[in-house]
């Protein structure tokens, strides 16, 4: 049932995304225009050919990458929650994203392109896996990982990866190429086309694929370290894979949107309350959550400010920072009863 609310909801979400703008276009041209490029036909063309770029060309892309990033970085936080057994994890928060944005930055300013289009995607994941590998080093340097030491530890490495960002900006002698990074690194889902959709669709269908097939092992997780080997799991080389693969994701989606926040840590544990923790279910049901939700939230950036337009990495930001100090409470509640420190 969560599953096909969440359906329905997401197909209004895509032809609300598509239709509000400065230009509103109704629904059923919508799906007019949309059926009529991809050879459906079912009734006479009576929209504009303005009407038609805009739909096609200008915001059925963004909607889409809107659907595809909040998607895969729900699950890429679902995951990462049982990967470390940590409920603040995520990509934003441990310092993977910034690992991916100093990675894309690195290949922007150098204007060195080893693997033509899919550079800055590979540059990303590179950036992205080295940021969490060290994160989750640090975090665990002390013993067991507490929610204080993994998210003091991204805290920390993400300061020190945006400030190396920063500093390559500011000595870069392509200017324009600059202001624009420093505006891509606030996140946002503009200057998409259709073909350049393809790879963070890709990386989300792999990495969805690959965790709903490993939902068992990462609910052993949940139990512990010593309870999962018991049930058959080699933590450290399942650990491994699972922080390559999400690694991949989150590069993938960065390269694509620049940073954006808090999408991994509310999208899970919203939909844990109503579907429980079975990762069988969560991963699906996240997904679904988090692309309806940064679709709405790409909507509010074009349409609250018009005619200027605020990235919705700031939006999220503005969602995802009270309900982060709301978990850090109850985590600190839950320590207390507990006697832990």
């Amino acid at each position: 049932m969560a599953l096909a609310a969440l359906g329905a909801a997401l197909l209004v979400s895509l032809t609300a995304g598509v239709g509000i703008g400065s230009v509103y276009v109704p629904p059923g041209d919508v799906w007019g225009i949309v059926g009529h490029h991809l050879g459906l036909d079912w009734s006479e063309p009576v929209w504009s050919q303005v009407r038609e770029t805009i739909v096609w060309d200008v915001r059925a892309p963004r909607v889409l990458l809107g659907a595809v990033t909040g998607a895969g970085l729900a699950v890429v936080g679902a995951a990462m929650q049982a990967l470390v057994r940590n409920p603040l994890a995520e990509p934003y928060l441990l310092g993977v994203s910034s690992g991916a944005s100093l990675g894309a930055v690195l290949v922007i300013v150098s204007g060195i392109g080893l693997f033509g289009a899919v550079s800055l995607s590979v540059a990303a994941f590179a950036g992205a896996l080295l940021a969490l590998l060290v994160v989750y080093a640090t975090a665990r340097a002390g013993g067991r990982i507490t929610s204080v030491r993994l998210v003091l530890s991204g805290v920390a490495i993400a300061a020190v990866l945006t400030a190396v960002m920063d500093l390559l900006l500011l000595t870069s002698e392509r200017g324009n190429e600059a202001r624009t990074v420093l505006a891509w690194t606030l996140g946002g889902l503009g200057g998409v086309q259709w073909d350049t959709l393809w790879l963070p669709a890709s990386a989300l269908t792999l990495g969805i694929g690959v965790l709903l097939l490993r939902a068992r092992s990462l609910n052993l997780l949940l139990s512990g370290e010593e309870a999962a080997t018991t049930m058959g799991l080699d933590v450290a080389r399942f650990r491994a894979r699972m922080f390559v693969l999400l690694s991949l994701v989150t590069g993938v989606l960065v390269a694509s949107t620049g940073p954006i926040g808090f999408v991994g840590l509310m999208m899970p544990h919203t939909v844990r309350l109503f579907v429980g923790g079975d990762h069988r279910r969560v991963l699906p049901t996240a997904a679904l959550a988090g692309a309806v939700f940064l679709v709405w939230a790409d909507v509010a950036a074009r349409t609250v400010a018009a005619p200027m337009e605020i990235p919705v990495g700031v939006l999220t930001a503005l969602c995802g920072g009270p309900f982060f100090l709301l978990l850090m409470r109850r985590d600190a509640r839950r320590n207390a009863e507990r006697g832990v420190g």
